[in-house]
């Protein structure tokens, strides 16, 4: 009979639990990246299953709305078993894995919807809205949505060698298109500032 420190050390950490989310996430970033998207993918994850995956479809369909998260949203909500009836916050038990910190227009959608919880890769300084540019989820005060926890890190270096492998190669869907032949991939992470 095994002991009770026997099965806590066979139990997954929280962190490793987050990664294996993160991992299916990854997976959605390099569908992207090989269709010539900006590789951001993600997972939402109900009662320890995921209800909904995605990756970025804006060059796809021609319309910047097209995020990961955006696309995994009208998913759940178009599907009467993830959503069986309207209510104001029907993420309320759900939790994302992001590997790119979603954007201002993606993370206030979360919060109007009442996502419960967001895990990303790397930080968005451009973009950012948990934190890096604005903090949409929790920071910028609301009336009536509740704010929401996000955390970075989870699978970081990762989330930034897909994406700089992107930005390395011709994006033949820019309005002017820029040569790219002389770029070289760096693989040199640094660390994450502190905020």
């Amino acid at each position: 009979m095994a002991s009770r420190a026997d099965e806590s050390a066979a139990a997954p950490t929280d962190r490793e639990v987050h990664m294996q989310w993160m991992h299916r996430a990854q997976e959605m970033a390099k569908e992207a990246l090989a269709a010539g998207e900006v590789p951001v993918g993600c997972v939402f994850v109900r009662d320890n299953r995921i209800i909904a995956r995605a990756r970025n479809r804006t060059n796809e369909l021609r319309n910047a709305t097209r995020h990961a998260e955006l696309e995994a949203v009208d998913e759940i909500l178009a599907d009467t078993a993830l959503t069986p009836e309207r209510t104001t916050y029907p993420l309320a038990t759900t939790t994302l894995y992001v590997t790119v910190e979603p954007c201002i227009m993606c993370a206030s959608a979360l919060r109007q919807l009442g996502i419960k919880e967001v895990y990303y890769g790397c930080g968005n300084d451009r973009f950012g809205g948990c934190g890096s540019v604005l903090g949409v989820n929790e920071a910028v005060p609301h009336p009536r949505h509740p704010a929401y926890r996000a955390v970075g890190g989870y699978g970081r270096e990762d989330a930034i060698m897909v994406l700089r492998r992107f930005y390395i190669t011709e994006n033949v869907n820019a309005p002017i298109p820029k040569s790219k032949a002389n770029r070289v991939l760096k693989t040199e992470i640094l660390p994450e500032p502190i905020r």
